[in-house]
């Protein structure tokens, strides 16, 4: 196998466990490499539910000045989950460069996003508690009895 280059500085990149994933990484410019399917494992390492990951990753395409390290090609530029975090990908779906720091970000994005989850959810809860409460019985029964003409004199 060819000795994967840093798309920013062509230095080589070498092998690191990164957050318990081997990447590659650039001891230059601290960037890394992760393989198409690294990225969703980074992703996991803050939450494992993959349905709470789910959801559209890359907005705002855009072509990227980075070439590929391993098959050389233009690769992509996106907006990370619609945050302003700019990854580049491969098209070719070889992997993902993040920069120095991006994958803290990355991780950051995950947790922010599985909380607003989380919040969504247990407001639904809370909705569909109070319109359980308003049909069964109680005030409500009485006010809506009220205003039907059911009051008695």
């Amino acid at each position: 196998m060819t000795e994967l280059r840093c798309p920013r500085d062509d230095s080589a990149l070498v092998a690191k466990q990164i957050h318990g994933i081997e990447v590659d990484h650039c001891t230059t410019c601290n960037g890394r490499w992760l393989d198409h399917h690294e990225l969703d494992e980074l992703e996991a390492t803050r939450v494992e539910d993959a349905g709470l990951r789910r959801a559209t990753i890359r907005y705002a395409d855009r072509d990227s000045e980075l070439l590929c390290p391993i098959c050389r090609r233009q690769m992509s530029a996106f907006n990370y989950r619609g945050y302003d975090l700019e990854l580049d990908v491969c098209e070719e779906e070889h992997g993902f460069w993040l920069d120095a720091g991006e994958d803290g970000r990355v991780r950051d994005i995950i947790d922010e996003r599985v909380r607003g989850l989380r919040r969504a959810v247990s407001a639904e809860q809370a909705w569909k508690d109070f319109l359980d409460g308003v049909g069964g019985g109680g005030v409500w029964d009485s006010v809506r009895s009220f205003f039907r003409g059911g009051r008695r004199r």
